[in-house]
């Protein structure tokens, strides 16, 4: 088996999924017009995806709140100091970043709506 996708109850999912094709290079796969706008993004494997919609029967998670370690969703940067920068002038806001001894490094930003992302980019495996 492998994962196909991982869903996010949020408040604004149209204006989510926008943000994340305009700044994260995701694509649309599917969105379904029902209440709960429903948009099926996948990143540029074209393989995993996120689900974001808004389900108004149950809550909507306060991810600003959440500590990034808690949830975040992790991604591949080649440098993850030009792309904090592109992210945070279209609205993201900086956490923090680790550097392991690896040669990783490692950026957590929050997007617009408080969900954690981190931009990964990977040292050598010891």
């Amino acid at each position: 088996m492998r994962i196909e996708h991982v869903a996010f109850n949020v408040a604004q999912p149209q204006q989510m999924a926008s943000w994340y094709r305009q700044h994260l290079g995701f694509s649309l796969k599917r969105a379904l017009n029902d209440a709960a706008q429903t948009h099926f993004l996948a990143d540029d494997s074209g393989i995993m995806m996120i689900e974001i919609y808004c389900n108004p029967a149950d809550q909507v998670p306060d991810y600003a709140s959440m500590d990034p370690l808690i949830l975040h969703l992790a991604l591949i940067s080649d440098d993850p100091v030009a792309d904090s920068a592109r992210l945070i002038a279209a609205g993201a806001s900086h956490v923090t970043d680790v550097h392991l001894n690896d040669g990783s490094h490692l950026a957590m930003l929050r997007d617009p709506w408080g969900l954690a992302l981190q931009l990964c980019r990977r040292g050598a495996a010891r």
